[in-house]
């Protein structure tokens, strides 16, 4: 809904969920756009989320300077500091009231799914109140799930540095042999761990298979392609997200022991540990004569990689930002950001708005056009998707190794 009255009062800006390489793109953004607008007196900083408006914890962002604010920007993490808190139905109330408070008109929330329900539930409490309030969403998660976009803030910067720890991982295992597992972030969604193939300058380079959530995973067959590559090529590399799990549905790293933990929301714990690495390569261990077998778990160090930001990531992060509160301004009164490519040869996005409540809750998965038919790698499809927004990768150059006669 669009009103062309002008409201004027305070704007409040949080950073929610897990860090991103280009986050504070989308705050310096909406900061450096809002302070062109006089009908946005103060501009308010939460710390820690919805945690910190809870707390009533707020900085002044109009007090910091251009220099520092372009700085931020291109600094990774979430320089307001982020929160995991599941909000409800009496925390936003609360939430609410402490907006009254401080006469906040403008709300941004930068974050995911759950970021976008939080802001449509703080929405819903300010119509009841008959409490003028413009309240949007700005789009943001390496996972890139999120409903309505082609693509999330925060995916291109951490698949640029997926593909990039791959080649140079793939360079490593050409020099030593054996197969080597490496386990990426993505409970539910491919997409980061399809990046890695993004790596890929050659047949012969890895990953050599990618195995992703959205089909599912069966050991024999797993066994079955580690040993059709390695005896192809002497080794083998292997992209496999943290999330793949069985016929059933049952996540395959809770066939360990370690798998068990669990985090804030009831969710088994799959970032914050090596377990699935370790099963992978006890099996192969066990059912192959194959003896060099090696698996790291990427972990965290996908989210906020310093010096590995992909140009197109940043500039659209900021984008997001910036017209949240262009829409905010021009009498919009709530929705969330959402980045959609525009049809044509070219690569080109425009940002929209879109209802909050078709981004909440609810996440997607990988178009099966983009996974091969047998579930072990990605197709051309995927790679024509995901290498604009990731951006040029080095290139790696190879000996043609030709043999001096014997004597």
């Amino acid at each position: 809904m669009k009103t062309n009255r002008m409201i004027e009062g305070n704007m409040l800006i949080a950073q929610s969920g897990g860090p991103t390489a280009v986050i504070n793109q989308s705050l310096i953004g909406a900061v450096l756009e809002a302070k062109k607008h006089a009908p946005i007196k103060n501009i308010y900083g939460a710390l820690h989320g919805i945690q910190g408006i809870l707390d009533e914890n707020l900085i002044d962002l109009k007090k910091e300077t251009k220099t520092t604010l372009e700085t931020v920007a291109n600094t990774p993490s979430s320089a307001l500091g982020s929160v995991r808190r599941k909000p409800t139905s009496a925390d936003c109330t609360a939430i609410f009231k402490v907006l009254e408070k401080y006469n906040v008109r403008y709300f941004f929330y930068i974050g995911g799914n759950d970021s976008a329900e939080t802001t449509h539930i703080i929405n819903e409490e300010a119509k009841k109140a008959k409490y003028q309030l413009r309240c949007f969403h700005i789009c943001k998660t390496i996972d890139n799930d999120l409903r309505q976009n082609d693509h999330t803030p925060g995916f291109g910067s951490a698949g640029k540095f997926v593909a990039q720890a791959f080649m140079g991982d793939d360079l490593d295992n050409r020099a030593l042999g054996g197969v080597k597992i490496n386990i990426v972030m993505g409970r539910h969604a491919g997409f980061l761990t399809a990046a890695a193939a993004l790596a890929r300058q050659d047949e012969e380079d890895g990953p050599h298979l990618i195995y992703l959530p959205e089909r599912p995973f069966a050991m024999s067959r797993f066994i079955k392609d580690v040993k059709a590559v390695h005896k192809k090529y002497g080794r083998c590399v292997i992209a496999v997200s943290e999330g793949i799990s069985d016929a059933r549905g049952t996540a395959i790293v809770t066939k360990g022991s370690a798998g068990k933990e669990v985090d804030s929301h009831g969710n088994v714990q799959l970032s914050g540990t090596g377990a699935l690495g370790d099963i992978l390569s006890k099996e192969i261990k066990e059912k192959t004569s194959i003896l060099r077998v090696r698996a790291d778990t990427f972990g965290y160090l996908q989210r906020s990689f310093a010096g590995c930001v992909s140009e197109v990531d940043a500039k659209e992060a900021f984008g997001v930002g910036a017209t949240a509160v262009k829409e905010a301004i021009s009498g919009n009164k709530d929705g969330s950001i959402a980045i959609k490519r525009k049809p044509g040869k070219k690569y080109a996005v425009e940002f929209k708005r879109v209802p909050l409540k078709s981004v909440a809750k609810e996440t997607q998965h990988m178009p099966g056009k983009f996974i091969n038919a047998e579930g072990n790698h990605v197709t051309q499809a995927f790679i024509d998707y995901a290498a604009p927004i990731i951006g040029k990768l080095p290139k790696t150059g190879k000996l043609k190794r030709i043999p001096v006669k014997n004597r």
